[in-house]
């Protein structure tokens, strides 16, 4: 099946539906009067996002692949943050669980489209 846009992924997708649900969680106190670490939150989950739709525009596989990386990355990132954010109670047990896990299986996603992509000749 040939796509035709970076919103037809599924793996685009699912990061804007993690980025909703980190905007909505950074409204709320404690995040929502935490500015530092509200905009690192937002910011890592909208670079989710925002490299999958940047590196397919490029229509280029290489760059692609590249900017998938860097959105595994950021997805990293993002775990990363909300790890320490419930280590000094700034965001719930069953809340970091819930986003860790749909992160996790996100950058799985990630990786098994930058190999499809690697053993691909061209994105047609």
């Amino acid at each position: 099946m040939k796509v035709n846009s970076f919103e037809e992924l599924l793996i685009w997708q699912k990061a804007i539906e993690i980025g909703v649900k980190i905007y909505s969680l950074a409204d709320q106190i404690p995040l929502k009067n935490d500015y530092k670490s509200r905009d690192q939150l937002i910011g890592s989950a909208i670079s989710i996002s925002n490299n999958i739709a940047e590196g397919f525009e490029y229509n280029n596989r290489l760059q692609f692949i590249r900017f998938l990386g860097y959105a595994k990355g950021s997805a990293g990132e993002l775990r990363s943050q909300l790890a320490l954010l419930v280590k000094v109670g700034r965001v719930s047990e069953t809340t970091y669980l819930s986003l860790r896990e749909e992160l996790i299986v996100l950058s799985r996603q990630i990786k098994a489209l930058i190999n499809y992509l690697k053993n691909k000749k061209d994105l047609a």
